[in-house]
């Protein structure tokens, strides 16, 4: 059993659109962005954890992903382990690598996350109009009973604002086709406004921030400034939430080398950080899904440590709502002043509790299976004080939050990851 586990290295590619790439490529790639962080080889792996979400829908690829993707880049023979947890998927390849290497079973071990979503447009069907791609697999954590509920109060709320609007004499706005989970999110917008008076205005300094810091992220899908006022002003997708506030899709890998106290004394590294808490949780259909606070909670105790102690954050933040609610639910402030919390400058990169330095999902861009694999890149880096003009100063301790997938009221699974500066 070991009982230090340490990040030994970290990679990933610039997350956006690779037209030209498909999974194998784009898993090759994340492979030498991984071992091109430290001395060691594929013949170092013990094992390996492969994330990834869309591949069967997109192409068919239903079971052996790993196995597949990982051998057409020479990497074979070891286990091989597919994980699909939506968009948690990644840090649960790193918690299942990690919990491996707890029991004292490998070593050394890799997680790896890796998804497409962009594909050029596919050959016309025999009767001449043009085949589409699927989509509707990625929600398949939610919870269809609760999910079509939520849909029909979703038309009803959309129904009844636009005869309100009509009443008043407001031209409609024009909608675009958007993910469910916009909604979902969009919903808890509103709820948290009526319930504690936060305004759209937090939510694009959220986004504005967000986006800024990508600015100085090179392998972000998005590194083009925003105002406040930009994000306010960019198109509705449901109120209160504009397109600047909601994470992009993308064509993305990311991975981690992770490995025991033995490992490192036989391959000294002064670049380790050090996993001081891996957990995961899921959600429920009853009642509040308070998942998030009850992830973090376990963390804080294991790592023996509260919300004080923690120098930078990298949480999930498909849209800027969900970094309101989550800097809530992990304690860096009270419940429903999260709006407040980055309203005051707290969480920018100069703040007290920076979040998000990467951009975040909202401008580093969310390719599914690989986003929680990029979190413990990004944090790994600010650690090993290695992220240039982004960089935090002086960080000890970083912590990773990844939700996926909807259950109930709530996210159907959580990760939450510490790691410390050795």
């Amino acid at each position: 059993m070991s009982d230090n586990i340490y990040v030994y290295a970290t990679g990933m590619i610039k997350f956006g659109k690779h037209m030209d790439k498909g999974i194998k490529a784009l898993t090759g790639d994340a492979l030498n962005a991984v071992l091109a962080d430290c001395d060691l080889s594929l013949s170092d792996l013990e094992a390996a954890w492969f994330s990834n979400t869309g591949w069967g829908i997109s192409d068919f690829q239903h079971g052996i992903r790993g196995q597949v993707a990982l051998s057409a880049n020479g990497l074979d023979k070891i286990p091989i382990i597919n994980v699909e947890n939506a968009c948690a998927s990644g840090s649960t390849a790193l918690h299942s690598a990690w919990m491996a290497i707890k029991a004292g079973v490998y070593d050394c071990c890799l997680a790896i996350g890796v998804e497409k979503m962009y594909y050029p447009p596919p050959p016309p069907a025999a009767d001449g109009k043009p085949k589409k791609r699927s989509m509707d697999g990625f929600i398949s954590g939610t919870d269809v009973e609760e999910t079509l509920k939520f849909m029909e109060k979703m038309k009803a709320e959309a129904a009844k604002k636009k005869a309100e609007e009509a009443a008043k004499g407001i031209e409609p706005k024009k909608g675009k086709p958007h993910s469910i989970f916009m909604d979902f999110y969009a919903a808890g917008s509103r709820g948290h406004m009526k319930a504690y008076g936060s305004t759209q205005k937090q939510l694009a300094i959220i986004a504005s921030k967000a986006h800024n810091n990508s600015t100085m992220n090179p392998l972000a899908q998005y590194t083009f400034p925003q105002t406040v006022e930009q994000v306010m002003n960019d198109y509705e997708v449901a109120f209160p939430l504009t397109r600047a506030m909601c994470a992009p899709i993308g064509d993305g890998a990311a991975a981690a080398i992770i490995c025991s106290e033995n490992f490192l004394k036989k391959h000294p590294s002064s670049r380790v950080v050090r996993i001081r808490a891996s957990i995961i949780k899921s959600g429920s259909r009853i009642g509040e899904n308070d998942i998030c606070g009850r992830a973090s909670r376990a963390a804080y105790e294991i790592a023996g440590i509260g919300p004080e102690d923690i120098g930078v954050v990298e949480l999930h933040d498909a849209t800027a709502f969900g970094e309101l609610y989550q800097t809530e639910q992990m304690g860096f402030c009270p419940i429903g002043e999260g709006g407040i919390l980055a309203e005051s400058g707290a969480t920018a990169l100069d703040g007290k509790i920076p979040v998000n330095p990467s951009g975040g999902l909202i401008s580093r861009g969310h390719p599914i299976g690989a986003s929680g694999l990029a979190q413990i890149n990004e944090l790994t880096t600010q650690l090993r004080g290695e992220a240039g003009k982004r960089q935090i100063k002086d960080p000890k301790i970083a912590m990773a939050e990844n939700g996926g997938g909807t259950l109930g009221m709530g996210e159907a699974a959580m990760a939450i990851h510490m790691l410390e500066k050795v």
